[in-house]
């Protein structure tokens, strides 16, 4: 059989074409170009866009806290021109037209039913690659919304009460106001520094409600705002506030006690019928009042009567003769025990330092903690007097009630007012002048000033606060303590400290922004003679330590001392010297917060810094 050669049906242009793969691939990757042209186009528009809407956010954002920052405070309905011009003005600078090729580009900024500030920013964004197949440009569109409110806040005001208050910004130095007696709401005697007309204490009133209408008027309706008060002298009334538990029931004051008795005058015979021989004699050398041991007893005039016999007759059924010596208490001045546990739980208690039937009640002011005599503190590590947080556990760390009754001043035979002397145990001689009273010998009564109660950390109406500072015991008085003003206002502040949970977070909220606002119109003017809340510095030397001319620098530095500590604490620190001549004090500039010490001359000045800062504790913020 013949064979024929065999065809190969692959062979041709056909069959070459079907071997070669790459006319395939080619046909492959042309058909795929296409979804993958729109894939790199959207992508790149889309970069684009998302570019666009952060950047026309930001503006929209810049907008409205700019019209916020400076709407005005009105009834209208719609921003004020400034506010309007401000809004745009930034809007403009964080956003401008052309910008990434955008076209109609608008923002319209507006206010809301609870004067904030909203705004819409519209652009439109060209489109490239997209463009080819239809889409030429879109519209992007954001909103905003920025509100200037107060966050919760707790604000302590430590306001200076001192005499000089009751000068008017204008008086360089303390005027001459006469003391005004008057009866405190608890029946005790008190007085005051009679106000002139424009006193530095009405702007004072003035000013703490300008601040509260401020804040009011920036704070939104769920926001929490706090009020305390700490008015200030040499002294502060806040024992009332402390648990008994936290004072002595026994403390020592720089008084007097009976030793003995002095003849005042000449004796007199004082004649009775009908007294045998016997009962006659018997009355030689006897007393007309009990003298126990140790305690000399006389009546309410600080008089007693001792007779000796004179003589005895039988007439008249027996007449006795006696001879009567009046006498008068022979006082020892130091430092004397007395019971206190009565007195700091509200009872009116005999003056122990008198034999007279006026009763005694506490008023609240206190005197301080031990102590330490020191111008270097560690802040890391505060003796008790200067740590807001240390519980009172035992004598040296109990506040003591102050007692102006009791304390008797005197200079005789004792350490000068300047300079380094030791401090004799008993370096007072008994004083044989009648009654114990002279130049040299006065009571503390008529000179201490324990005005105004502190308040509390708590929630306030615009009455509350009208109420306290226009109270009848807010009055100016008494000598300019800043220390115990300071730490007082930082111990019912302190967020971990005995008045802690007055300062707590509400319920389901961030803890609050603690602000003091320290206001002053002096210097720091310890006296070593003045009953303060650390005794009287010329005999406990509490503070210098036996080094008086230390005192205003240790003074001093205590105050600085308290204030970092209230920093530390996240504390705000405002200082404002008010009618003060020499302006803001080192002390005062270090006690403030960064930026946050002032110096104001007249009534109108302090009524704005209050409300600037009320402006400045409320906070501009977006909320959209």
């Amino acid at each position: 059989m013949r064979e024929y050669p065999k065809v190969n049906r692959y062979s041709g242009v056909l069959g070459r074409l079907r071997r070669d793969k790459a006319g395939s691939t080619l046909a492959i990757m042309a058909a795929a170009m296409i979804p993958t042209i729109v894939l790199a186009g959207s992508a790149i528009d889309v970069t684009r866009m998302y570019v666009t809407k952060v950047r026309l956010q930001q503006a929209c954002d810049a907008g409205v806290l700019a019209g916020r920052k400076f709407l005005a405070d009105s009834n209208a309905t719609t921003l004020d021109a400034n506010a309007q011009t401000q809004a745009q003005k930034f809007f403009g600078n964080n956003f401008k037209p052309g910008w990434m090729g955008t076209t109609s580009v608008l923002f319209t900024p507006s206010k809301t039913a609870d004067n904030q500030v909203s705004g819409i920013a519209t652009a439109t964004v060209p489109m490239t690659v997209m463009a080819s197949f239809g889409q030429t440009q879109k519209t992007l569109s954001t909103t905003c919304e920025a509100r200037f409110d107060v966050a919760d806040a707790d604000i302590m005001f430590v306001l200076d009460t001192t005499g000089s208050m009751s000068c008017t910004p204008a008086d360089n130095s303390s005027c001459s106001g006469a003391n005004v007696n008057y009866t405190r709401a608890d029946g005790s005697a008190g007085f005051y520094s009679a106000e002139k007309s424009g006193s530095k204490m009405q702007a004072t009133r003035d000013a703490v409600l300008a601040f509260y209408d401020t804040m009011v008027a920036n704070a939104d309706p769920s926001t929490h705002i706090r009020y305390g008060f700490v008015p200030y002298n040499a002294q502060v009334n806040v024992g009332k506030l402390l648990p008994t538990s936290s004072l002595v029931t026994q403390w020592h004051y720089q008084s007097r006690r009976a030793v003995g008795d002095v003849n005042s005058g000449s004796p007199v015979v004082v004649t009775t019928t009908g007294v045998d021989s016997v009962t006659c004699n018997a009355q030689n050398n006897t007393r007309s009042l009990p003298r126990p041991t140790n305690d000399y007893k006389f009546d309410t005039s600080n008089t007693a009567y001792t007779y000796t016999f004179n003589s005895w007759t039988a007439a008249s059924g027996g007449t006795c003769k006696l001879n009567r010596q009046t006498v008068t208490p022979r006082w020892r001045y130091g430092q004397w025990d007395f019971d206190v546990s009565a007195y700091v739980n509200g009872a009116s208690v005999q003056d122990p330092s008198m034999f007279t039937t006026s009763m005694n009640k506490w008023r609240g002011c206190v005197e301080e903690r031990d102590t330490t005599a020191t111008t270097t503190f560690n802040s890391a590590n505060l003796p008790p007097d200067l740590d807001p947080d240390i519980p009172a556990s035992d004598t040296t760390t109990k506040w003591r009630p102050v007692w102006p009754e009791v304390m008797w001043y005197r200079n005789q035979n004792g350490p000068t007012t300047s300079g380094t002397a030791t401090l004799d145990p008993n370096p007072y001689s008994d004083s044989t002048t009648p009654n114990g009273i002279s130049g040299s010998f006065d009571s503390y009564n008529d000179e201490v000033t324990c005005m105004k109660s502190a308040s509390r950390i708590a929630t306030m109406s615009r009455s509350d606060i009208s109420s306290f500072v226009n109270d009848a015991d807010f009055k100016p008085a008494g000598s300019t303590y800043h220390d115990i003003g300071m730490i007082w206002g930082l111990r019912l502040l302190s967020p971990t400290g005995m008045f802690g949970a007055d300062t707590a977070a509400w319920p389901g909220r961030n803890s609050p922004n603690r602000h003091i606002i320290f206001m002053t119109d002096g210097f720091m003017a310890p006296t070593t003679t003045v009953y303060s809340a650390y005794g009287v510095e010329q005999l406990d030397r509490r503070v210098t330590g036996g080094s008086i001319g230390n005192q205003t620098a240790n003074h001093n530095a205590r105050f600085k001392a308290v204030c970092a500590a209230a920093k530390a604490r996240n504390i705000t620190v405002w200082m404002i010297a008010f009618g003060r001549g020499g302006g803001l004090t080192p002390e005062m500039q270090a006690c403030a917060s960064p930026g946050k010490a002032f110096y104001v001359d007249s009534a109108p000045q302090l009524t704005d810094k209050f409300k600037e800062i009320a402006t400045q504790i409320a906070q501009l913020r977006l909320s959209k």
